[in-house]
């Protein structure tokens, strides 16, 4: 009932025009009070420092279910910012102070969702980190909560207040180097076993762990460490291309001026070498198919070789954007533009600050002004699992039967072939069905659902533990 009547009295005022004194606009000279949820690294490395570090803004509260991280958190800051903050296990409690106006979400990804919708419903301007969502039904009722509360609700992918990345895409949409005809994404970053117990992880007595569990399915944990590596597991995470790809595919997406998700996708992949508790692929390649340009995206968390310490790379990046265009190609991150003969022609500089610009949005009380409002982070995400919906309905498949699918698809032909041969140079056959080979699933974009797939629709829209459920909001 207290949740129902905030959100009756929250209408009625707005209808009214009445200010609330919890939510109105701040003056650029009025404090603001900033409660963080989540201390994890973001939370404590990125938020609080964040915030603290702006004019007229302090961290006056935090929140996390684990006691002990919380207390080291709240020493941090009062070490480095000489000032003390209230602690509160449950985020809940915390949303509730009105004297709070805006929440740094910091939480695990399948956390964003709820701990958004609530602290929108009470009130609270939010910054959240990414993905988005746990679940693409998810991100759009994040979309719908912060339409109804009226609420500024930006979503944590910084490359979008980077200036050298801002500059370069409207160079490329100027019609430098002429029509965009794909943009190839990828990320090759080193990842570790998340290890395989024998007995269940034993969680610690300063851990509320049906809190921290909140919506996910509360299970043993068999991998070795409760906090981060809850991302590699699809119960309370998305994997790689989700976790990390969420920042290329929203630069490609972008760039693009993609507004939907994309037509058809599909995702062919696997977890190599580690044989670990953790579920999620290490080496997968995802075909986004759009109107505009397809976007290809591969992830490698394997080294190179079996026996090499380096990473690959795709043109010699790392991580990164490539924009493949008629005249030549430019690389986002880098700030690089050539020619077809691979001849420097541009370059591009600068960089930004995501939270800052957050803050002025949260001045201005225009959303508008953010350069991440929460449906380009709703979109992006949404985009990520589609393709991570292909892989976990795929089958293990032989090589033959790899190709036989993308062989009108010449690009994940060419994408393929590099994956293959990362996985011969680690002596993985790939012929005796140890690669999983996801359908191409076909999306009915208006609706943000797949067409013909009942599977595909159920992980759409996800599964939520009592008495934790994303509310269903509906469009404002």
């Amino acid at each position: 009932m207290k949740d129902i009547t905030r959100r009756d009295f929250m209408k009625g005022a707005i209808i009214a025009g009445a200010a609330l004194p919890f939510s109105r606009v701040r003056g650029a000279n009025e404090r603001i009070r900033v409660g963080v949820v989540g201390l994890g690294g973001r939370g404590i490395g990125a938020h609080v420092p964040s915030f603290e570090n702006q004019k007229d803004v302090i961290v006056v509260a935090v929140s996390d279910p684990d006691r002990e991280r919380m207390g080291k958190a709240a020493g941090t800051i009062k070490s480095k910012f000489n000032h003390g903050v209230e602690q509160y296990v449950d985020m809940r409690q915390m949303f509730d102070r009105k004297d709070i106006d805006v929440i740094g979400n910091a939480t695990q990804n399948y956390w964003h969702g709820l701990s958004t919708i609530w602290a929108c419903q009470a009130g609270k301007h939010v910054y959240v980190e990414k993905p988005l969502s746990h679940y693409i039904w998810e991100g759009r009722q994040m979309v719908n909560a912060a339409r109804k509360y009226g609420r500024i609700v930006q979503c944590g992918t910084q490359h979008r207040s980077e200036n050298l990345i801002i500059q370069a895409i409207k160079w490329i949409r100027e019609g430098h180097l002429g029509k965009i005809k794909y943009i190839t994404t990828f990320a090759n970053k080193p990842r570790v076993s998340c290890g395989k117990r024998d007995t269940p992880l034993p969680i610690p007595d300063t851990v509320d762990y049906d809190l921290w569990c909140g919506p996910a399915k509360k299970v043993p944990i068999y991998r070795d460490r409760l906090q981060y590596d809850c991302s590699f597991d699809f119960n309370t995470g998305d994997g790689e291309s989700c976790n990390q790809g969420v920042h290329e595919v929203d630069v490609a997406r972008w760039c693009l001026g993609e507004k939907m998700l994309p037509r058809r996708v599909m995702s062919i992949g696997g977890r190599f070498v580690f044989n670990d508790a953790c579920d999620v692929p290490n080496t997968q390649i995802i075909y986004y198919d759009f109107p505009t340009a397809p976007i290809l995206y591969e992830v490698h968390n394997l080294f190179k070789a079996k026996d090499s310490k380096e990473m690959p790379n795709f043109r010699g990046e790392r991580v990164g954007v490539i924009v493949n265009c008629e005249g030549g190609s430019v690389s986002l991150y880098r700030g690089i533009a050539l020619d077809n003969e691979g001849k420097q022609i541009k370059t591009f500089s600068g960089r930004g600050d995501h939270f800052v610009n957050f803050i002025e949005a949260v001045r201005s009380g225009r959303r508008e002004n953010l350069n991440a409002e929460v449906l380009e982070g709703h979109l992006s995400t949404a985009v990520c699992h589609t393709g991570n919906i292909s892989y976990r309905l795929g089958e293990k498949a032989t090589k033959r039967e790899m190709l036989s699918q993308v062989r009108d698809v010449p690009l994940f032909g060419q994408m393929l072939d590099r994956m293959l041969d990362h996985l011969a140079a680690h002596e993985i056959g790939v012929n005796d069905r140890t690669v999983t080979l996801g359908p191409w699933l076909l999306i009915d974009r208006e609706n943000e659902r797949f067409k013909d797939s009942e599977p595909a629709n159920h992980l759409v829209r996800g599964f939520y533990r009592e008495p934790y459920i994303v509310p269903p909001l509906g469009t404002p």
